[in-house]
């Protein structure tokens, strides 16, 4: 998974751009308790790892 198709992930489950610091990307929904980062390097691959974190701290499940 490429990191805009994360945030486009993130972004059709209802997360919203909150913040932006130069590549780090704070995303948050309403009704979740905590702040997401991504670090968005745009067409590059995800790590495995990193994915996995993200998607588990947005309450996600990877398809």
């Amino acid at each position: 998974m490429k990191f805009s198709e994360l945030v486009r992930l993130l972004e059709r489950e209802g997360f919203r751009l909150i913040k932006e610091k130069g590549s780090i990307r704070y995303y948050a929904k309403a009704g979740h308790p905590h702040l997401i980062r991504v670090d968005f390097h745009g067409a590059k691959e995800v790590p495995t790892g990193t994915c996995h974190a993200i998607l588990k701290a947005a309450g996600l499940k990877q398809k």
